[in-house]
Parts: C-alpha cells; structure tokens; sequence
C-alpha cells in the first residue's frame, strides 16, 4: 500500500511538471465522459418515459388472467373470464407495495356514426378504479369517463379522427356477444383521449365495463390491472403473487412481457449507446496514449539515468500506469460532475421532440442521469487511460540505460 501512494505521489508531481499537456489530456478525458452521459442519459430518460406510459396507459404493473388467455384468448376471450368479486383480489390488495387493481373487459366489434362504419378494439373499465392505473393517458377534449353505470365512451384521437366524430356525439357499437347472437348498444362520446402509442389510439375505445358487460352478455373481467407503488417492484410483486395464487386459475404477467415495442426499443437503444461508448473509447485511447509517448519521449534521459540508479523497471512501469490512471480519474470525476451541471440544466430547458415512429404526440426531452451510467462513465474513464498507459509505460521500462543516457547527445 505504501509504495502504490508513493508511485501515485510521484505521477502527481510529474503530471505536474508539464502542465499544459496534463489539461489537454484530462479535458479530453472530462469531455469524451460528458458526451457520454449526455447522450446515454437521454436515452435513459426516454427508456424511463416510455416504460411509464406503457404501464399507465395500457398495462398497469402486472395483469392477472387466466391461464392461456395471451395465447388463446384472441378467439374465445370469454371462456377465461375472472369473476367479478372474490376471495383473491383482497389478497392482491393486502400484499406489499399494492397501489390499485382494476377490471377490464377486453372485447372488439364495429363503430357507427352515421354512414361510417369501423372495427375498433374496446376495453371495460371500472372509471373510478382504473384513475390511477390510467394516469398518463390524456384526455384530449370532453372528459372522461366519471362513473360504471353512464352510457358514455372514449375514443382513441385517431379512431375519433376517422369516425369523424367528437364529444357529445352519439354513436353506436355493435358486437357479436359471448352466446354467438349480435347485439349493439348507443353511447355518447364522452371524450378523445390520446397515449403514447398511436398504434392503439387508432382502434382503441373504452367504456364503464357495466355497459361492456351489458353489450357482450357476460359478467366478469378477462384481466385484472395491478398498479404498484414502484415500477422496480414489479419482479418482487411477480413472486409474490406466484406463490399466493393458485397456478391452475390465475396467471401473473408482468407489463415486461406485455411492452413488446418497448422492450425492441430498449435493445436497439442499447447498442447505439455500446457504439457511443466504443467510440469515445477509442478517442480517448489515442489521445492519452499520445500524451504518455510524447512524456516517455521527453524523459529518456532522466528514465535512463532512474534505471542506472537502481529504479526497478516494474516500478517505473507502474509509475507511467499511475500517471494515466489519475488523468482518467481526474478527468472522470470531472466529466461526470459537468454532466450533472449540463444535465440539469437541459432538463430545466427541455429538448424539443418530435412524435418518434409509433407514437402520436411529440414531448420534451430530458437528460436523466441514473447512478449507474455515472459509475460506467467513471469505469469508462478509468479503464480507457489504463490501457493507453500500458503500451507508453511497457516501453519506457524496456529502455536500454546506455541509449536512454546518450538521448540527447
């Protein structure tokens, strides 16, 4: 220990010695892990965003249906109804973290307003309870649903946009019910709304599931909404509830399993952020192993003449490794705190997006830097100025005395 504080005293001191040098190199490094966290912040952000609509908009934290309804259920969805009350759902309510639970009725059939005719996708929901579970899908114009018994329905802005319709006209639904007979029923639109998935608001209605029962002759739901206090809760929620439930009537389904535009996204994502972290690898290998050449070249003499007293060639090697390895901490620490700064102050600002492919509204973008794309940048850093040190520091300890004295002569 004492003799790496002393190797790392002495890199200090040398670093020291040319000071122009050592800032171009460390500024290098501080700015190379800024670009870092900026770019892998914002997709961080974006990550964060998206995972949040897709949980209070659609899926909730984790949907209990019955087993083989995502498989099956597109046919037949009423022969993997749940009731409407039972023993389980207050033990779903009792257990740690639990936020709300909300019924659906999934069920599709055809909208009419006047001579317009379109399929659409149509959820049941109970109003009140599916509130915090819907908390990011936006009410466009009207308002939304208030209560399980009204005749009223909420249109996707792009279903609305088709039907030609808006608040306060009166359409009609027809669906072929769960006995094989057709049957319709006339509702007021209530309201347009809109989420982040434009995909769905293109098909997608909702209605008190009083009324979808009533429509499609059932009682029941085809799933149960959990919503959580934490998202990062999700995996403990899962276990928890596998262990609890019966196995043979009940099926547990993370929104994980659900997001399948999300979770493309995020891989695809992924390794656009893995090429930007490769890139600036790469620069800043060249850029401080150049800086350690240009240090080994100016020090022959003096490397000779450590040899010729008895300075072992390990520890010069570690000397130069030492040298490198306090530029990329210097200039990680300082990178990662110049990214909070800007981070802070962009997010203050906002980044003017456009709607991405699939989605429908454009938003304002952040910069979210999490604690562990701080620690990769550090680890980035340091890793990176350790490398372009070795090949400087190899051959600075391999010098012959003889030539390294007769340098500059």
């Amino acid at each position: 220990m004492n003799s790496l504080l002393v190797d790392f005293r002495l890199a200090a001191r040398n670093l020291g010695r040319n000071t122009q040098r050592t800032l171009v190199a460390t500024l290098t490094v501080a700015f190379g892990i800024v670009a870092f966290l900026l770019a892998g912040g914002f997709i961080a952000w974006i990550f964060q965003e998206m995972r949040e609509s897709a949980i209070h908009s659609q899926f909730g934290h984790l949907q209990i249906v019955r087993p083989g309804f995502f498989e099956k259920g597109i046919a037949d969805p009423y022969a993997f109804l749940l009731p409407e009350q039972s023993a389980e759902q207050a033990l779903i309510e009792r257990m740690p973290g639990f936020r709300g639970l909300a019924p659906r009725l999934v069920f599709s059939g055809l909208i009419s307003h006047g001579e317009t005719t379109i399929a659409f996708i149509g959820d049941g929901v109970d109003p009140v309870e599916e509130k915090p579970v819907s908390s990011r899908v936006v009410i466009v114009s009207g308002r939304n649903l208030e209560s399980d018994g009204e005749a009223a329905v909420i249109l996707g802005q792009g279903l609305a946009r088709s039907m030609g319709v808006a608040a306060g006209d009166v359409v009609v639904l027809l669906a072929t019910a769960a006995n094989g007979s057709p049957n319709a029923v006339e509702v007021e639109v209530a309201g347009i709304f809109a989420t982040s998935a434009k995909e769905y608001d293109d098909a997608a209605l909702r209605l008190p599931i009083r009324v979808a029962r009533k429509l499609m002759r059932v009682s029941g739901a085809t799933s149960w909404v959990v919503l959580l206090d934490e998202t990062e809760r999700t995996a403990e929620a899962d276990r928890y509830l596998s262990g609890e439930l019966p196995g043979d009537l009940f099926e547990i389904v993370p929104w994980t399993a659900l997001a399948d535009f999300y979770n493309k996204t995020v891989t695809l994502f992924s390794r656009q952020v893995g090429v930007v972290k490769f890139i600036i690898g790469i620069i800043i290998v060249l850029t401080i192993s150049n800086t350690q050449t240009m240090s080994v070249l100016e020090r022959t003499t003096e490397i000779g003449t450590s040899l010729a007293l008895g300075l072992r060639r390990a520890a010069l090697l570690r000397m130069f490794v030492a040298e490198g390895a306090l530029i990329g901490a210097v200039g990680g620490a300082l990178g990662v705190f110049l990214g909070f700064v800007l981070a802070r102050a962009i997010s203050a600002i906002g980044i003017p997006m456009p709607p991405p492919p699939g989605m429908a509204m454009g938003f304002l973008g952040e910069i979210l830097i999490v604690p562990r794309l701080a620690a990769d940048a550090l680890i980035l850093a340091l890793l990176t100025t350790f490398a372009a040190s070795l090949l400087p520091a190899w051959k600075a300890s391999r010098m012959t005395i003889v030539d390294a004295l007769r340098w500059n002569q």
